[in-house]
């Protein structure tokens, strides 16, 4: 039988191994740091948008005012669809030709855009989709209106979990996950919703919301789809309890929101729900 090392060697073998590795400081933005906390090692992505983040702070403003249209919005999603350009009338369905003429001005106008030859229009950055625009808005608008400390588009980092985390955010020592969708119900999949409940069991937050940026009824397809992820990851399958027009709660810390009237209103009153919940009960 070997002979089991003494602790002289258990000693020696130690001290001969090298320093470790140097450490990353931690993030001083406080919802990466609540992520590196629960033990992740969260990377933020370069930001996906059609203009430079680091424009001057009144030229994102009249950006992020336009965006609070949601027609607009639905502008902008078909013209990043486009890259090579587009008429007016091909960035969406939903507008009649002087609206969706206007709509290419203001693009212009707010510096996204130029005018091409026949009364065609180009973005003048390119963006993959119109996801990064989603949450750069909804994370800048939820820091103005309710003070949250905001991070968007960040890889948590852990095991078996793919995909970026849309915003994450801090607020009263709890850590707030939204996951963002810009297309209509109708592309939502299982995988997806079981991807979306995989990150909420690696991070572990005091709220989740689940927001998809469309004037389209939630309860049809949606809330079942979510209601079925969560039984297949070992949860129950909550009844849901609606707050105001098509937003809702799924259990205590669960909430799903659509565009309908506001979808950054809609996410304030999710919020504020959430919030008292886990507040301790009144005296």
């Amino acid at each position: 039988m070997r002979e089991r090392p003494g602790a002289r060697d258990l000693e020696a073998a130690a001290a001969a191994r090298p320093p470790p590795p140097g450490r990353r400081p931690v993030p001083a933005s406080e919802p990466l740091a609540m992520l590196v906390r629960r033990g992740l090692e969260p990377r933020p992505s370069r930001p996906d948008l059609p203009f430079d983040p680091d424009l001057p702070a009144p030229a994102l403003g009249a950006i992020a005012e336009r965006l609070g249209h949601y027609a607009f919005r639905l502008f902008l999603r078909g013209a990043i669809l486009a890259p090579a350009g587009f008429l007016p009338s091909e960035a969406t369905r939903y507008l009649d030709a002087p609206r969706a003429r206007a709509m290419a001005e203001d693009c212009v106008a707010l510096g996204l855009a130029e005018r091409r030859p026949r009364g065609r229009y180009r973005l003048l950055r390119r963006a993959r989709s119109f996801g990064g625009t989603l949450e750069w808005w909804v994370a800048r608008e939820l820091a103005s209106r309710l003070g949250l400390q905001v991070a968007t588009g960040v890889r948590s980092g852990a095991p078996g979990v793919g995909g970026d985390l849309d915003v994450v955010a801090a607020a009263e020592g709890k850590l707030i996950y939204l996951e963002l969708k810009s297309g209509p119900p109708k592309h939502l999949m299982d995988a997806e919703a079981d991807a979306f409940v995989r990150r909420l069991r690696a991070l572990r937050p005091d709220l989740a919301l689940f927001a998809i940026d469309t004037a389209l009824r939630l309860g049809d397809k949606v809330l079942p789809l979510l209601g079925r992820a969560l039984a297949r990851a070992g949860g129950a399958a909550p009844e849901p309890r609606r707050l105001v027009r098509d937003t809702w709660a799924l259990g205590p810390h669960l909430y799903v929101a659509s565009a309908k009237e506001d979808l950054v209103e809609n996410l304030c009153r999710a919020l504020a729900d959430g919030l008292r919940g886990l507040a301790p009960a009144p005296p």
